[in-house]
């Protein structure tokens, strides 16, 4: 393990991306090249709310896989669902998340995917670690095909760092 005590931060990452309303209320979103569409009205493609459900999802997911492959028991198929609840007046906040992680793959012990999931939202995952300390988030666990009980995460905090 290396000492970082008296190591110099990190230098800042910085990412960028563009919006371009395209009428109505439909906006394309992302860096020249790889946009996406975001309907602010939530019809024709994903709305703000459910695209920042989806970078959870993909964000965690792939810290999942990465830690999980680590131990020489890699992902074989991984699925994400995510219920976010909101407040019903504004500003209409995402206040809870219930996430399902249905994880297969020959090998992997409950013990380490469940400890994957921890990590990613106490220390890896950037998106759930931008949100607000004050929302609670379950992630429930289902393990080729057996399910478990949703366990609450710790979300990173500055606090904590």
């Amino acid at each position: 393990m290396t000492d970082t005590t008296n190591a110099a931060p990190a230098a800042p990452v910085i990412s960028r991306t563009h919006v371009a309303w395209r009428g109505a209320r439909a906006f394309d979103a992302g860096p020249e090249g790889r946009t996406h569409r975001i309907d602010a009205d939530a019809k024709d493609a994903p709305g703000p709310v459910e695209a920042l459900l989806g970078a959870i999802a993909t964000c965690s997911a792939v810290d999942i896989i990465d830690i999980i492959e680590k131990r020489k028991t890699p992902v074989a198929k991984l699925e994400v669902n995510v219920a976010g609840e909101r407040r019903g007046d504004f500003p209409r906040r995402v206040q809870r998340l219930d996430v399902e992680y249905r994880v297969d793959g020959t090998g992997i012990e409950r013990v380490h995917a469940e400890r994957a999931i921890a990590l990613s939202f106490e220390k890896y995952c950037s998106v759930a670690c931008s949100l607000a300390p004050d929302i609670i988030v379950e992630a429930r666990l289902t393990l080729n095909g057996e399910e478990f009980p949703a366990v609450r995460q710790r979300i990173w905090t500055p606090a904590r760092a």
